[in-house]
Order: C-alpha cells, then structure tokens, then sequence
C-alpha cells in the first residue's frame, strides 16, 4: 500500500476543518440518505485528524457514538487534540490501517471513508471490501474522493500553474489512482453492496489568505521522491504569499465524488 504523503501541520488541520464545514453544508441529502442521524453508529474510516469525525459525533448526538480509525502516529495524534478541543465525549479514536480497521463485523449503522482511497493505489478494492464487512445489514458504506486532474482555479498566481498537474503526476507514479472518485460506485457494487447514489459536484472554494492545498502538504514527499526540485518549490512558496497579499481572492474548483453504498437488510 502507497504511504499516505500530506504532513500535519495547523494550516492542513486548518484545511480539514473548512472541508467538513463544506461537507455539512453541501451533503446533508446524501448524509441523511446514508442514515446518519440523531442515535447513529458511525464509523470514520481514515479520520485523519479527525475535523469530520467531530462533525459526526454532532450529528448524531450524546445517544449516538463515533468511531474515527487512522493509521499514521501524526495525524492520530493530531486527530486525538481535535476531539480534545471538541468536549464530546461520544469520540472514540483507534490506530488502524484501513484495510484492516479491527473493527467488529457489522457494528457500525454508517462506515464513511474521505480522500483515502486516492493514496492507497492497488488496495482500493481491498479497503472498501473490509468497509462492507463493517456496516450492519441495512447500513451503509459512504465514500467520498476526487479527481485531481480536474482541479481549476481563477484568479491564481501564474506560477501555480503547473501545481495540481504535478500533484497528479506524483500520485500516478506511485501507483495510486488521481482519478479514483470517479469509480467509487463501481467500487462499492464490487464489495456486494447495493449502490443508491453516486453523485459528482464541483466545490468552489475561495483560499483564504494562509491557505494551501494538498500539494503543499505533500512536499517534502515530492521532493524525496524527485517529483519537484527546490526550486519548484521556492517558486510555489514564492507564488502562495504573493496570493496571500492579493486584494482579489482565488477561487479553487475541486470536483468530488460521493458514493452510497447499502448492505441487503436480508442477505442470503
């Protein structure tokens, strides 16, 4: 499996945080759908630092309960400071690659899975096959990931211009799939589940001064890797402040892809 590449710092925890907000605001058809309500077991698979598992545990209430499993000691230590901060006491957190969760066979009312799979080139499969074996007879596996290759963005600095299509070229290269979203419903039928939505949008995202995407996270895994030079990256460093200082905000268009697949209520 591909090692998981964005570091963790404030400004990716920061990053975390506006993605679940625009998650509550532009899903709550596919999250109620999903069944994620009031009283819910909910299992956050991947949780990172856990800004989206907070967000469940108020969904769902003090009657409800929240599960987040992350791999990676800095994310899970990060993710262990986000729920500290939150004062919900319906979190739980648990250290576990996400192929093999060790979580009990079909426990959880909804398994939700953000922007992993795109790191995980070769074990897609595997990883939403182990999410079906989570879900309770009628539950549901809830995906959501992108297509890198479709990013857009206006009023951007020049030199940013080549940023997301090298991104995008790294990921291919280490065998992960940049286009992954579009085949998060194919994914779920392969799992044997029933699949009862699958939707593509675009979210507009206006960066706001300090904010920096995915790519910039993942530098350090670029440069090791000879994906970027230094100087790429004095450039993008260079390019972001002078974004930083301008009066005119850019705005980012990130496809994402959302799928719902449901186990039987009967299963044969």
């Amino acid at each position: 499996m591909a090692d998981y590449t964005l570091a963790v710092s404030d400004v990716e925890i920061a990053r975390y945080r506006l993605m679940a907000q625009h998650a509550l605001a532009g899903e709550q058809r596919q999250l109620a759908l999903a069944g994620i309500a009031a009283g819910a077991v909910v299992a956050d698979v991947g949780c990172g630092p856990a800004a989206m598992s907070v967000e469940l545990a108020r969904l769902v209430g003090p009657d409800g309960r929240v599960t987040g499993v992350e791999r990676a000691d800095e994310a899970l230590a990060a993710a262990r400071q986000v729920v500290a901060e939150s004062g919900l006491a319906n979190v739980e957190l648990r250290q576990a690659p996400a192929e093999a969760t060790g979580l009990p066979q079909g426990g959880a009312d909804v398994v939700m899975m953000r922007h992993v799979l795109a790191h995980n080139g070769g074990a897609e499969q595997d990883i939403v096959d182990h999410l079906a074996t989570l879900v309770r007879p009628g539950g549901a596996v809830y995906l959501v990931d992108v297509d890198l290759t479709g990013i857009r963005m206006i009023d951007g600095d020049p030199d940013l211009a080549d940023l997301t299509d090298r991104y995008a070229r790294f990921h291919a290269a280490r065998g992960n799939d940049p286009m992954v979203g579009l085949r998060l419903g194919k994914l779920l039928a392969a799992a044997g589940l029933d699949v009862v939505d699958f939707t593509g949008t675009y979210n507009l995202l206006t960066a706001a001064p300090g904010l920096r995407p995915p790519v910039w996270a993942a530098r350090a895994a670029m440069l090791a890797e000879g994906a970027v030079t230094q100087d790429d990256l004095d450039r993008w460093a260079a390019a972001f402040e002078r974004m930083d200082a301008a009066e005119v905000r850019p705005t980012m268009f990130a496809p994402l892809f959302i799928g719902i697949g449901r186990r039987a209520a009967q299963e044969s």
